[in-house]
C-alpha cells in the first residue's frame, strides 16, 4: 500500500487525520500544500480544492478520498484497530456530535475570526490582524472551553472513557490556536490535563514539529509538561 496525505500542517482538519492516521499507524507521505495558491495538482484530487486529501495505491488501483470526514470514516471501515469512534452506539454518536462541533460551531465562532486573522491574512497578504475580530474571537473560545472544562472535569476523555476521534477533533483545532499562544490555560486545568494526554501521544509528535516561515510558535507550544 502507498498512502499519500496532501494537507497543510497548520490547518485543523489536516491535523485531525494526520492524527487519526499517526494512532492507527498507518505510514504515509505527507505532501505539503500552500492551499491559498490553488494548486492545480490538488484541484485535479479534489474540484473543491479543500484540504485533506488522502490518495492510497495498491497493487496499481488508486483510491482518492476527498476532505476530512470522508477520510476518518475511510480509515474506520478499512483499518478499524484501534477504533477510534467508540465500543458503543452512545459513544459513537457522542463522538461524532464533537467532530460536527468542531468542524462547524468552534471553526464559525472561533477559527473564522482568530485563524482568519492570525494565520490567513499573514499568508495571503491581506494585511494587518483587525483586533476588534481577534477579540471576539477570544471571547468565543473562551465560552467553549469553558463547556469543555465543565466535562472534562467528570470525564476523562471528551466522549467518555477512551480517546476517540473527538479527542482529535478538539486537539487539532485546539493546538492550532495554542501554537499562537491565545489559549488562557489557567482558567482551564482540566482541558489542559485532558490536552497534556493527548499531547503526549506518539501520533502527536509530528505536529508538535510543526513550523512555518515566518510563524514562530509560543514557547510552550512542543513542551509536553508545560
Amino acid at each position: 500500500m502507498e498512502r499519500t496525505l496532501y494537507h497543510f500542517p497548520l490547518d485543523p482538519a489536516s491535523r485531525q487525520a494526520r492524527l487519526a492516521l499517526g494512532e492507527k499507524r498507518l505510514p504515509f507521505v505527507d505532501v505539503v500544500v500552500r492551499y491559498w495558491e490553488q494548486p492545480e495538482d490538488v484541484e485535479a484530487l479534489n474540484p473543491s480544492g479543500v484540504l485533506p486529501v488522502l490518495v492510497e495505491v495498491e497493487n496499481g488501483r488508486r483510491t482518492v478520498v476527498c476532505e476530512l470526514r470522508a477520510i476518518l470514516e475511510h480509515l474506520e471501515e478499512q483499518y478499524p484497530h484501534p477504533p477510534l469512534l467508540g465500543p458503543e452506539a452512545a459513544d459513537r454518536a457522542e463522538a461524532r456530535r464533537f467532530m460536527q462541533w468542531f468542524d462547524t460551531k468552534f471553526t464559525y465562532e472561533v477559527n473564522a475570526l482568530l485563524l482568519h486573522e492570525k494565520l490567513e491574512k499573514r499568508l495571503t497578504k491581506m494585511g494587518a490582524p483587525d483586533l476588534s475580530n481577534m477579540r471576539l474571537g477570544r471571547d468565543a473560545l473562551k465560552v467553549h472551553l469553558t463547556y469543555l472544562e465543565r466535562l472534562l472535569a467528570v470525564r476523562d476523555y471528551l466522549a467518555g472513557r477512551r480517546l476517540s476521534y473527538a479527542d482529535f477533533a478538539a486537539a487539532a483545532n485546539i493546538s492550532v490556536i495554542d501554537y499562537f499562544g491565545d489559549l488562557p490555560w489557567r482558567d482551564v486545568p482540566a482541558v489542559k490535563t485532558w490536552y497534556m494526554k493527548v499531547k503526549s501521544r506518539p501520533a502527536f509528535r509530528p505536529l508538535l514539529a510543526d513550523r512555518w516561515p515566518g510563524l514562530a510558535p509560543a514557547g510552550h507550544y512542543d513542551d509536553l509538561d508545560f
